[in-house]
Order: C-alpha cells, then structure tokens, then sequence
C-alpha cells in the first residue's frame, strides 16, 4: 500500500537552514530559523536551566511512566505566571503536560473537534504549523485577516470572526508576540475581545508560545487573562520551549477552563485519552527541569533576568531598524517598534527576498518573516544597508 503515497513538498525553511550552512560566506546572516540568538549567534542553555538539570541529576530517583498528564508539580508550577497569583479561576481549570507547544495546541484541537467544534476561525498569516493541525484533525480553517498594512492588528476581523462564529465554531488567537507579524492587540483591542466572546459565547483557543519575549511576564499575558475573566469556557496552549530555551526537549502544558469545576474531570478524561492516543505520555527531562526551577527563588530569579536580557535585546534591535525607516522607503520599518517578541514581517516580494539571499548573503523565508534575534550589533547595519539596496525604486 506504501506505494500509494505520494511525494510531500519539502519544508521550505528546512530547506533555507541547508543553503544558509552550503553559503561560505563569511558575513551571511540566518534570519529564517526561528530561535532565538545572542549577539556571538549562539542559542545557549539558560544558566538557570542548568542549574534545574544538575539539581534534576542530583533528586530524580526513577524513569518510570508519568501518565499522559505527565508532571503535575510542573502543571501547577507554571499556572500563577500564566493565570495570575491567586486567580479566582483555579477552581476551574485542570492541566496536564504535552510534547511542547504544538503537542498543546494538537490537543486542544482535537479536544475541541470531540466536543463539537467543526469549524476554527485563524488569523491570517499565522504560525504555518496551525493550518496544518487544524486540518489533520479534520477541523474547517475560516481565515481572517490578523494585520493591517499600518502594522497594526486588524481589530474588525477579529471581532467580525468571533461575532460572525457559528454553534459548532471556535476561535483561535495568539496570546502575546505573534507568530509571525509581532502584531499584538493592545489592551483596549484585548477587552473589545474579551466582550466579543462573552456575549457570543464562542470557545477560545489560546496559544501562548513566547511569555516574557514581548513585554514583561505580566503584560504577556495581560490580555489572556481579560478574555479569561468574562468566559466559562476556554483552551489553552503554552510553551516553554522559547521562554526556558528547551526547544529540543519539547516542554508544554494544555489548559482546560471549564463552566464548572464538576465539569473538570469530564473534560480532563477525554483530553487524557486523546494524548494516550498521540503520543501516550510526555518527555518528562524539561518538564522535571521547570518544576525545579520554579521550585526553586534562586533560580527562579535567574531564569526572570535572562528573560529580561533577551527581551532587552530584541526590543534594541527592533528600535534601531525602526529609526532605519527612511532608509528602507517603502518597507515600514517604524512599525517594528511597536510590535513584540521574535518575528516581524517585511513587505518583500519573492525577488526582492532573492536577491538578499544571493547578493548579500541574508537568509529568510519567503513569507517576508524574520527572526528578529538573528541581528545584532555585528550584522544589523548591514542588514539595514541590504534592504536599502533591494527595496530602491
């Protein structure tokens, strides 16, 4: 029956990350992966992550199975910065951990789909792995526009998606630092939401991936917690992989916000049975690693100021290349300021992106997006200097 398949295209930003190594140029810059970097390009292990893990080596007394809920001390740990200290809501909510980010958003999906939901309403341009989640659990995608041309977020469509949602729909919003505009609502567009959905009573789906990248712990999250307050019902996705450094050990936890607390152990039932069936249990290494941390007030601590120096440096980059705007006519650079975390999207077409990749060394994918970390103070001018040169009349 293998013979049957056919030939799927290739990942296009596996493909960008293998011309960027083939590239000898000394000088060529990696825009298109999305991680973040420091100023030598490096994405290094958090000091307070080794610390977690050395401490883990020291305690941990056993490999075997967790569950599909996986480590619930590392559930826990994380609810007070995403729900807030002392939120009214922890009668409501039940968590269990998950494969990264994209194990989360799978589930809450897939819960959605057994519930009843057929159709998600996506702003577009969106993270590219939820369009295909969406439609490998078999759920309708309806798209709406996320930006304007301003760079600013499209309030009307959201709020036209959310009122304009069926029965059996749901809606699907980034929490903070979009993926891949860096166009975030503000907190006034955030209440309008909030309202939006309690007077439709549409279901949210909530996907935080990068708290603390944009512009503090609190403010990340700011405006989860407004829709939070003014729903029964909500899903939610986060991620630790971006805000704790554990890409490759695929650390996340999925929230379940129901009406009632007696209908907690309904919902978490068929939401453990579902990742049974994907994946049965969670690596437990990263999980393990965060639960010690948050644990832990030294390191804790520690964990909060290397958040704040990636923070503070992105914000940096995204000021200089705002001030480069008459630089670049055409492009809207000034826009970058007001926008979060590690990507951004320029306005240029396939040639222009072309002709960055073989006159001047500067990788990105073909959508316009960059990873805002991949500029420093050794390779920003000369960015600024290359989008001068391909963005002339």
């Amino acid at each position: 029956m293998l013979e049957n398949l056919s030939p799927q295209a290739p990942d296009a930003l596996l493909a960008l990350i293998k011309m960027h190594a083939a590239d000898p140029r000394e000088d060529k810059i990696d825009l298109g992966v999305g991680v973040y970097r420091t100023n030598d390009g490096a994405t290094p292990v958090f000091r307070a992550i080794k610390q977690a893990e050395k401490r883990l080596l020291e305690v941990q007394d056993s490999k075997s199975y967790l569950g599909p809920e996986g480590d619930s001390g590392f559930v826990k740990a994380l609810m007070p910065y995403i729900f807030g200290k002392g939120s009214p809501l922890v009668d409501r909510i039940e968590g269990m951990q998950t494969p990264g980010g994209t194990g989360a958003v799978r589930l809450a999906v897939s819960l959605a789909a057994k519930a009843g939901v057929k159709r998600i309403h996506l702003g577009i341009p969106s993270w590219p792995n939820h369009a295909q989640i969406l439609e490998d659990v078999g759920v309708e995608i309806v798209p709406f526009d996320h930006a304007n041309a301003d760079g600013s977020a499209n309030l009307d469509a959201v709020l036209g998606a959310i009122r304009g949602a069926g029965d059996a729909d749901a809606v699907l919003l980034h929490g903070c630092c979009h993926n891949p505009t860096g166009i975030d609502y503000t907190a006034e567009e955030w209440e309008a939401i909030a309202d939006a959905f309690a007077e439709t009573g549409v279901l949210p789906i909530l996907d935080i991936a990068y708290q603390g990248l944009g512009q503090g712990m609190e403010e990340d999250v700011a405006g989860v917690r407004t829709v939070l307050a003014k729903v029964p019902q909500a899903l939610l996705a986060y991620s630790c992989d971006k805000n704790f450094g554990l890409y490759r050990d695929r650390v996340g936890a999925f929230y379940m916000i129901a009406s009632e607390a007696e209908q907690l152990d309904a919902i978490a039932s068929n939401a453990n049975a579902l990742a049974r069936a994907n994946w049965s249990m969670p690596p437990d290494h990263g999980g393990a690693s965060v639960r010690l941390l948050l644990e832990d007030e030294g390191m804790t601590k520690l964990w909060l100021e290397e958040l704040d120096e990636m923070r503070e440096r992105m914000r940096r980059v995204r000021e200089r290349l705002a001030a480069a705007d008459n630089e670049a006519p055409g492009l809207n650079l000034s826009a970058l300021a007001d926008q979060n975390g590690l990507f951004a999207m320029l306005p240029l077409d396939k040639a222009q992106i072309a002709k960055l990749r073989e006159d001047h060394a500067i990788y990105m994918a073909g959508s316009g997006r960059i990873n805002v970390a991949g500029l420093h103070a050794g390779n920003t001018e000369k960015f600024i200097a290359a989008l001068a040169d391909v963005s002339k009349a």
